[in-house]
Protein backbone atom coordinates (compact mmCIF):
# COMPACT_ATOMS: atom_id res chain seq x y z
CA UNK A 1 0.00 0.00 0.00
CA UNK A 2 1.70 3.25 -1.11
CA UNK A 3 1.84 6.31 1.10
CA UNK A 4 1.19 9.71 -0.47
CA UNK A 5 2.85 12.50 1.52
CA UNK A 6 1.59 16.03 0.84
CA UNK A 7 3.89 18.74 2.22
CA UNK A 8 3.04 22.35 2.96
CA UNK A 9 5.88 24.77 2.12
CA UNK A 10 5.94 28.00 4.17
CA UNK A 11 6.67 27.34 7.83
CA UNK A 12 6.96 23.61 7.18
CA UNK A 13 9.79 23.15 4.68
CA UNK A 14 11.22 26.66 4.64
CA UNK A 15 10.88 30.29 5.64
CA UNK A 16 11.01 32.73 2.74
CA UNK A 17 12.31 35.58 4.86
CA UNK A 18 9.31 37.80 4.13
CA UNK A 19 9.86 37.70 0.37
CA UNK A 20 6.33 36.48 -0.39
CA UNK A 21 4.64 39.16 1.70
CA UNK A 22 6.81 41.92 0.25
CA UNK A 23 6.15 40.83 -3.30
CA UNK A 24 2.37 40.65 -2.79
CA UNK A 25 2.55 44.24 -1.49
CA UNK A 26 4.54 45.33 -4.56
CA UNK A 27 2.18 43.54 -6.95
CA UNK A 28 -0.86 45.21 -5.37
CA UNK A 29 0.83 48.62 -5.62
CA UNK A 30 1.48 48.02 -9.32
CA UNK A 31 -2.08 46.92 -10.07
CA UNK A 32 -3.68 49.77 -8.12
CA UNK A 33 -1.17 52.38 -9.28
CA UNK A 34 -0.28 53.15 -5.66
CA UNK A 35 3.03 54.74 -4.60
CA UNK A 36 5.87 52.37 -3.77
CA UNK A 37 5.82 51.40 -0.11
CA UNK A 38 2.21 52.48 0.38
CA UNK A 39 0.78 48.96 0.79
CA UNK A 40 1.45 47.11 4.04
CA UNK A 41 -0.17 43.74 4.65
CA UNK A 42 0.88 43.32 8.25
CA UNK A 43 -2.72 42.76 9.35
CA UNK A 44 -3.48 40.13 6.68
CA UNK A 45 -3.26 36.50 7.80
CA UNK A 46 -0.84 34.54 5.59
CA UNK A 47 -0.27 31.36 7.61
CA UNK A 48 -2.29 28.47 6.25
CA UNK A 49 -4.04 30.62 3.65
CA UNK A 50 -3.97 30.36 -0.13
CA UNK A 51 -2.42 33.04 -2.35
CA UNK A 52 -5.78 33.97 -3.97
CA UNK A 53 -7.39 34.24 -0.52
CA UNK A 54 -4.57 36.50 0.70
CA UNK A 55 -4.80 38.80 -2.32
CA UNK A 56 -8.59 39.05 -2.05
CA UNK A 57 -8.40 39.84 1.68
CA UNK A 58 -5.70 42.45 1.09
CA UNK A 59 -7.68 44.21 -1.64
CA UNK A 60 -10.94 44.15 0.31
CA UNK A 61 -9.05 45.58 3.28
CA UNK A 62 -8.12 48.54 1.11
CA UNK A 63 -11.73 49.09 0.12
CA UNK A 64 -11.22 47.86 -3.44
CA UNK A 65 -14.06 46.34 -5.47
CA UNK A 66 -12.46 42.96 -6.16
CA UNK A 67 -13.04 40.63 -9.08
CA UNK A 68 -11.30 37.49 -10.27
CA UNK A 69 -9.46 39.29 -13.07
CA UNK A 70 -7.88 41.71 -10.61
CA UNK A 71 -6.77 38.88 -8.33
CA UNK A 72 -5.30 37.04 -11.32
CA UNK A 73 -3.36 40.15 -12.40
CA UNK A 74 -1.94 40.66 -8.89
CA UNK A 75 -0.86 37.01 -8.78
CA UNK A 76 0.68 37.25 -12.26
CA UNK A 77 2.81 40.21 -11.21
CA UNK A 78 3.62 38.55 -7.89
CA UNK A 79 4.98 35.42 -9.57
CA UNK A 80 6.87 37.47 -12.16
CA UNK A 81 8.95 39.27 -9.55
CA UNK A 82 9.06 36.66 -6.75
CA UNK A 83 12.37 34.99 -7.75
CA UNK A 84 14.16 38.34 -7.43
CA UNK A 85 12.69 38.97 -3.99
CA UNK A 86 13.65 35.47 -2.91
CA UNK A 87 17.26 36.10 -3.90
CA UNK A 88 17.24 39.34 -1.92
CA UNK A 89 15.77 37.67 1.18
CA UNK A 90 18.76 37.29 3.51
CA UNK A 91 16.55 35.59 6.14
CA UNK A 92 15.48 32.81 3.74
CA UNK A 93 16.10 29.39 5.26
CA UNK A 94 15.35 25.73 4.72
CA UNK A 95 14.11 24.49 8.07
CA UNK A 96 16.03 21.99 10.22
CA UNK A 97 16.14 18.34 9.08
CA UNK A 98 13.95 19.01 6.02
CA UNK A 99 16.58 17.98 3.49
CA UNK A 100 17.47 14.80 5.35
CA UNK A 101 13.80 13.77 5.74
CA UNK A 102 12.98 14.40 2.07
CA UNK A 103 16.11 12.55 0.97
CA UNK A 104 15.27 9.59 3.17
CA UNK A 105 11.64 9.43 2.04
CA UNK A 106 12.51 9.83 -1.65
CA UNK A 107 14.65 6.68 -1.48
CA UNK A 108 11.59 4.56 -0.67
CA UNK A 109 9.52 2.87 -3.36
CA UNK A 110 6.41 2.89 -1.16
CA UNK A 111 6.29 6.67 -0.57
CA UNK A 112 5.54 9.40 -3.11
CA UNK A 113 6.25 13.04 -2.25
CA UNK A 114 3.81 15.75 -3.26
CA UNK A 115 2.83 19.25 -2.22
CA UNK A 116 -0.26 20.60 -0.50
CA UNK A 117 0.34 24.33 -0.41
CA UNK A 118 -1.56 27.59 -0.61
CA UNK A 119 1.09 28.94 -2.96
CA UNK A 120 0.21 29.06 -6.61
CA UNK A 121 2.15 26.41 -8.51
CA UNK A 122 4.80 28.77 -9.99
CA UNK A 123 5.28 30.51 -6.62
CA UNK A 124 5.65 27.15 -4.89
CA UNK A 125 8.39 25.99 -7.22
CA UNK A 126 10.16 29.37 -7.08
CA UNK A 127 10.42 29.05 -3.30
CA UNK A 128 11.48 25.41 -3.46
CA UNK A 129 14.11 26.18 -6.10
CA UNK A 130 15.58 28.93 -3.91
CA UNK A 131 16.06 26.31 -1.20
CA UNK A 132 17.24 23.52 -3.51
CA UNK A 133 14.17 21.39 -2.76
CA UNK A 134 12.29 21.53 -6.06
CA UNK A 135 13.63 18.22 -7.38
CA UNK A 136 11.81 16.28 -4.65
CA UNK A 137 8.33 17.26 -5.85
CA UNK A 138 6.76 16.60 -9.23
CA UNK A 139 3.06 17.04 -8.33
CA UNK A 140 0.79 18.56 -5.76
CA UNK A 141 -2.26 20.65 -4.99
CA UNK A 142 -1.78 24.42 -5.12
CA UNK A 143 -3.49 27.70 -4.40
CA UNK A 144 -3.86 28.04 -8.16
CA UNK A 145 -6.05 24.92 -8.10
CA UNK A 146 -8.50 26.15 -5.45
CA UNK A 147 -8.83 28.89 -2.84
CA UNK A 148 -9.98 26.38 -0.21
CA UNK A 149 -7.19 24.43 1.42
CA UNK A 150 -9.10 21.16 1.74
CA UNK A 151 -10.01 21.26 -1.93
CA UNK A 152 -6.44 21.91 -3.10
CA UNK A 153 -5.31 19.01 -0.93
CA UNK A 154 -7.94 16.89 -2.61
CA UNK A 155 -6.49 17.88 -5.99
CA UNK A 156 -3.00 16.94 -4.78
CA UNK A 157 -4.29 13.61 -3.51
CA UNK A 158 -5.96 12.82 -6.84
CA UNK A 159 -2.73 13.59 -8.69
CA UNK A 160 -0.83 11.37 -6.28
CA UNK A 161 -3.28 8.51 -6.80
CA UNK A 162 -2.90 8.84 -10.56
CA UNK A 163 0.85 8.69 -10.15
CA UNK A 164 0.82 5.46 -8.15
CA UNK A 165 -2.18 4.10 -10.12
CA UNK A 166 -4.29 3.02 -7.19
CA UNK A 167 -7.73 3.88 -5.82
CA UNK A 168 -8.15 6.01 -2.69
CA UNK A 169 -8.87 3.03 -0.46
CA UNK A 170 -5.56 1.46 -1.47
CA UNK A 171 -3.30 4.32 -0.34
CA UNK A 172 -2.34 5.96 2.94
CA UNK A 173 -2.26 9.76 2.88
CA UNK A 174 -0.22 11.95 5.22
CA UNK A 175 -0.33 15.75 5.23
CA UNK A 176 2.65 17.58 6.74
CA UNK A 177 1.97 21.16 7.77
CA UNK A 178 2.42 23.82 10.41
CA UNK A 179 -1.01 25.42 10.98
CA UNK A 180 -4.43 24.34 12.22
CA UNK A 181 -5.65 25.01 8.65
CA UNK A 182 -3.37 22.22 7.42
CA UNK A 183 -4.70 19.87 10.07
CA UNK A 184 -8.40 20.48 9.45
CA UNK A 185 -7.90 20.32 5.67
CA UNK A 186 -6.14 16.96 6.09
CA UNK A 187 -9.09 15.67 8.11
CA UNK A 188 -11.48 16.87 5.39
CA UNK A 189 -9.83 14.56 2.84
CA UNK A 190 -9.48 11.63 5.24
CA UNK A 191 -5.73 12.05 5.74
CA UNK A 192 -3.65 12.00 8.89
CA UNK A 193 -1.53 15.04 9.70
CA UNK A 194 1.97 15.50 11.05
CA UNK A 195 2.16 19.04 12.40
CA UNK A 196 5.37 20.93 13.10
CA UNK A 197 5.65 24.02 15.31
CA UNK A 198 8.20 25.78 13.07
CA UNK A 199 5.40 27.95 11.69
CA UNK A 200 4.80 29.60 15.04
CA UNK A 201 1.69 27.81 16.33
CA UNK A 202 1.75 26.38 19.82
CA UNK A 203 1.63 22.57 20.11
CA UNK A 204 -1.73 22.74 21.89
CA UNK A 205 -3.34 24.57 18.97
CA UNK A 206 -2.15 21.90 16.54
CA UNK A 207 -3.18 19.07 18.85
CA UNK A 208 -6.61 20.62 19.41
CA UNK A 209 -7.09 20.85 15.65
CA UNK A 210 -6.56 17.07 15.46
CA UNK A 211 -2.96 16.49 14.39
CA UNK A 212 -1.90 12.89 14.97
CA UNK A 213 1.70 13.93 15.66
CA UNK A 214 3.03 17.33 16.79
CA UNK A 215 6.78 17.92 16.76
CA UNK A 216 9.19 20.83 17.07
CA UNK A 217 11.08 19.95 13.87
CA UNK A 218 10.91 17.39 11.08
CA UNK A 219 13.98 15.56 12.31
CA UNK A 220 12.16 14.42 15.44
CA UNK A 221 12.02 10.59 15.73
CA UNK A 222 8.22 10.73 15.97
CA UNK A 223 8.06 11.94 12.37
CA UNK A 224 9.75 8.85 10.99
CA UNK A 225 7.74 6.65 13.35
CA UNK A 226 4.55 8.20 11.96
CA UNK A 227 5.65 7.48 8.40
CA UNK A 228 6.49 3.91 9.32
CA UNK A 229 2.99 3.49 10.75
CA UNK A 230 1.46 4.99 7.63
CA UNK A 231 3.48 2.71 5.39
CA UNK A 232 2.32 -0.24 7.49
CA UNK A 233 -1.28 0.98 7.23
CA UNK A 234 -1.57 1.72 10.94
CA UNK A 235 -1.94 5.53 11.05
Amino acid sequence: MPTIALFDIDGTLLRAGGAGRREVEIAIEEVLGSPAGSVCLGSVEFAGRTDPWIVRAALIGRGVAVDDDMIAEVLRRYVLHLPEQLQLATAFEVLPSVLSLLSRLSERDDVVLGLGTGNTEPAAYAKLARGGLDSFFSFGGFGSDHTDRAELLRVGLMRGLQRVRVERQDAEVVVIGDTPHDVTAAQAIGASCIAVTTGGYEPQALQSAGACVVVSHLGHPEVWDAFERAIAGRM
